[in-house]
């Protein structure tokens, strides 16, 4: 990279991207009713371990993490990112105890439900967030085909993850949440919780973020 110095303007740019990615996944995880990983996720880019390196790479069009693998070889925020979100894939790579001796002796373990339908709308939330209008229900499965065969993902949680995005492509966003909710996590909690979204629509933490769209 030939300009990774952090300035003031590269520094409110990733504030303002990761905000918005997060202001997107909130509303995603609330419509299929995972308040707490709505409000919790990615806070870890906020820390300084993952927020000076964003600043620093930042770039508006692409993830920055990608910027540093290009300068360092390797991604600082990454790593420490990777080990603290649940919603990534690779937080439940571990060793495989049925290991030959033959190819990778490590594997993706199976992933809890609620932690696929959140890595469903971080993959959605992204690409809104870095396509802008070029957006369409079916970015997130070309976005995703384009990488999948090096993904160490279980057989049962990419199984879900795959049937998401392509529901998403063919019905749209209404549709999917629904199926998720009734399907997937088997509740219906959103469509009884309209007065819960008024109250959490009210925070000022909520209505801040709401700025940077």
């Amino acid at each position: 990279m030939s300009d990774n110095k952090i300035t003031l303007q590269k520094a409110v740019g990733h504030f303002l991207t990761i905000t918005n990615h997060k202001r997107l996944v909130m509303e995603g995880c609330f419509k299929a009713g995972l308040y707490y990983q709505g409000i919790m996720h990615d806070l870890s880019k906020y820390s300084c371990t993952e927020f000076i390196v964003g600043a620093r790479y930042f770039q508006g069009d692409r993830s920055p993490n990608n910027a540093e693998r290009e300068d360092k070889g390797l991604s600082t925020a990454w790593l420490h990112h990777k080990g603290r979100n649940k919603h990534h894939l690779e937080y439940w790579i571990d060793y495989n105890m049925d290991w030959d001796g033959v190819g990778i002796p490590l594997k993706g373990m199976k992933m809890p439900v609620k932690y696929v339908v959140e890595m469903f709308i971080d993959r959605v939330s992204a690409c809104k967030n870095y396509q802008k209008d070029k957006y369409t229900d079916a970015s997130p499965l070309k976005y995703y085909m384009k990488g999948k065969a090096p993904y160490m993902l279980h057989p049962e949680s990419k199984e879900l993850l795959e049937r998401l995005l392509k529901i998403l492509a063919k019905h749209g966003e209404d549709y999917t949440y629904a199926y998720i909710r009734r399907k997937v996590l088997k509740n219906d909690r959103v469509s009884r919780s309209r007065r819960f979204h008024e109250v959490v629509d009210g925070l000022p933490f909520i209505r801040l973020m709401g700025l940077f769209t």
